[in-house]
């Protein structure tokens, strides 16, 4: 029961209900989702065999407006994570001030096991079984785990089908030529420089070569790289899955970028231009990242990374999570103890669904913004967020997490008492 993810944000929801003084009825309609829904998926593979997986689409609320979230393909998918996922969901919306709700979807498979041809019929057997819940104003779904924009593809072209007209705002993350928003792939890694930006001025910290260690550098931790590197704060660490790299000096995020692509791992020595770094360069691992003497800590790849475990050897000020839950409660109780601030997930990359939310309008409105339009719209709603956040954290005297989750909270009351009068 302990690691049940639904356990545990039933748990936040008790926790934070009770310090922002929720209504009880709300509180027992966040308490379980407004529908759960489980599909039926048989494909015939390409041998002729036939074969049935699970599909989920969990709707928790939609008090703010549709329910929204992503949909993951993935072996260990299971009704109580899609659960606890969709919950977040309606509060990261809600942090973000998005007229949003939560959702979250899934096909128990690992989709690594199937030809593209077997992944594609399978999507259109799940976007068949969900169209009936979703659409541009009820659910609208977007890619998470091992899916993508190729997959949102496939899922728009099935429900355009069945609608019987092209229906590109029933969800998001599609490519960029087929209604996609420009700016998304950065979003994520963007807006969590946003977020940081606004704290470290709330503290009055210049951000003038402060020192950062990234766990992950894919899409999301080499955007947060290349954004922090460009607003003068020096990267001094990176990994990946495999390994990861330290100089002291500070790293050129695309250089590594460059030389992953061309050797396939982070730690190959360091180069700049023609010029090799062997010498300050060192090879570390990913638990030696997180234990670094740095200002800046962010973890952009696993969840539960920094634990009980390893939370006392942790050296960084500040902690900015742009991965999903990389904290646990146990190291979220130390790390507050050794005043470290921990810039929580439902705030840090919510930069991701403001975009998709953007990405949304524009096909709603039929527009096409600018990347410029994009960055400078997510640069002043992060802000903005970020500033109401550390204003709950002032009045409430809590933790970042904690004031978080009382904005997010009490924009839903609002929605919630503005519906029930208007009934």
């Amino acid at each position: 029961m302990k690691n049940n993810p639904w356990v545990r944000a039933q748990q936040q929801l008790f926790k934070i209900a009770k310090i922002a003084k929720l209504p009880p009825l709300l509180t027992a309609r966040l308490q379980e989702p407004d529908r759960t829904v489980l599909v039926s998926l048989p494909i015939k593979r390409d041998n002729g065999k036939i074969e049935v997986f699970s599909g989920y689409r969990i709707q928790h609320n939609n008090i703010l407006g549709p329910y929204k979230g992503g949909i993951r393909y993935h072996a260990k998918v299971s009704m109580d994570e899609v659960k606890a996922l969709a919950f977040w969901m309606s509060i990261k919306c809600a942090v973000a001030n998005l007229p949003l709700g939560g959702g979250k979807g899934g096909i128990t498979v690992d989709p690594k096991n199937l030809t593209e041809h077997e992944l594609k019929e399978l999507t259109k057997v799940f976007a068949r079984r969900i169209a009936p819940v979703i659409g541009p104003s009820v659910d609208v779904p977007a890619p998470d785990v091992n899916t993508n924009s190729l997959i949102m593809s496939w899922i728009v072209d099935e429900y355009s089908k069945i609608e019987g007209k092209k229906t590109l705002a029933v969800i998001t993350g599609k490519p960029v030529d087929k209604g996609g928003s420009l700016g998304r792939t950065e979003a994520t890694g963007f807006g969590g420089g946003y977020v940081l930006l606004e704290v470290l001025k709330h503290f009055k910290k210049s951000s003038k070569n402060l020192t950062v260690a990234i766990q992950g550098f894919g899409n999301v931790g080499y955007h947060a790289a290349l954004f922090l590197h460009n607003n003068g704060f020096k990267i001094v660490a990176l990994s990946d899955s495999k390994s990861g790299i330290y100089r002291q000096g500070g790293l050129d995020p695309d250089e590594v970028l460059k030389k992953k692509k061309e050797k396939g791992i982070v730690d190959h020595c360091y180069c700049k231009g023609s010029v090799c770094d062997m010498k300050h360069c060192k090879k570390i691992s990913n638990e030696q990242l997180l234990e670094l003497p740095v200002d800046i800590l962010i973890p952009a790849a696993l969840e539960n990374v920094i634990s009980g475990k390893n939370a006392n050897k942790v050296k960084a000020k500040y902690i900015l999570e742009l991965a999903n839950g990389p904290v646990t409660d146990d190291a979220d109780t130390i790390l507050n103890k050794k005043n470290i601030v921990v810039i929580p997930d439902i705030l840090a990359n919510a930069g991701g669904v403001v975009v998709s939310y953007y990405e949304w309008f524009q096909n709603m409105k039929n527009l096409r913004w600018s990347k410029e339009k994009v960055f400078d719209k997510l640069q002043n709603q992060m802000k903005t967020v970020t500033r109401d956040v550390l204003s709950a954290q002032k009045k409430y005297k809590v933790s970042l997490r904690d004031s978080a989750y009382i904005v997010a909270l009490k924009r839903i009351e609002a929605g919630f008492k503005l519906n029930d009068s208007l009934h």
